[in-house]
């Protein structure tokens, strides 16, 4: 291995695309690999966690999680703050996306339709809107979470934004996170900046 691999499933989202876009955001030189779902069996129990994404640095034993990842990466090419108090502050907020995550992933592995429908209404009444407003207390008036510059946390919460504001989770209107002026502040200047859609436009060709 001459140079880092980030290893994730073969698709344009979640965990694994915000830390492709902080590796390609940081100028890294990274094989993209990417894990077809059917041989997933027989790569987990081989991970350090039985989860996906990980990172492989030459030298370096794998690094997993994916906010272990982008904090990682943020520290080495100046994408996450130098003050401890700042930077534990946006590790709070990257690490209550994941909660939201683990919160609507049971609704992911509903087969009834029915039951389905009534969970994720619940999630848009009740817990989305919620989640939102607590998030949106956490930001300023500036473009991104720590002013003018973009760090790994934007991209955490642009990620997590996109996927609902996309219209492909059943049952949740993509308007959820209209009522926060500032969440959504900060999803349209990640996607707007210049190195985040070099890389979607690349995803996409």
């Amino acid at each position: 291995m001459s140079k880092p691999r980030l290893i994730y499933f073969d698709f344009a989202g979640s965990r694994g695309e915000e830390c492709r876009i902080a590796l390609h955001l940081a100028g890294v030189d990274f094989e993209d690999v990417r894990i077809p779902s059917a041989e997933w069996p027989a790569l987990k129990p081989k991970t350090p966690f039985g989860s996906l994404p990980i990172l492989e640095i030459p030298g370096k034993p794998p690094l997993a999680q994916s906010n272990a990842i982008l904090v990682y990466i943020g520290r080495q090419h100046g994408l996450h703050p130098e003050d401890d108090f700042e930077a534990a502050r946006h590790q709070a907020l990257m690490d209550y996306v994941e909660d939201l995550r683990h919160t609507v992933g049971p609704t992911l592995r509903i087969a009834d339709e029915t039951q389905k429908r009534a969970a994720r209404e619940e999630l848009a009444r009740d817990y989305l809107p919620i989640w939102g407003a607590n998030a949106e207390n956490q930001l300023a008036d500036r473009p991104f979470v720590g002013g003018d510059a973009l760090h790994v946390v934007d991209i955490k919460l642009y990620m997590i934004v996109r996927w609902f504001a996309s219209g492909t989770v059943d049952h949740v209107p993509p308007t959820v996170f209209d009522h926060c002026a500032k969440l959504k502040r900060v999803y349209r200047e990640v996607g707007a900046d210049p190195g985040v859609k070099a890389w979607l436009d690349r995803a996409t060709r």
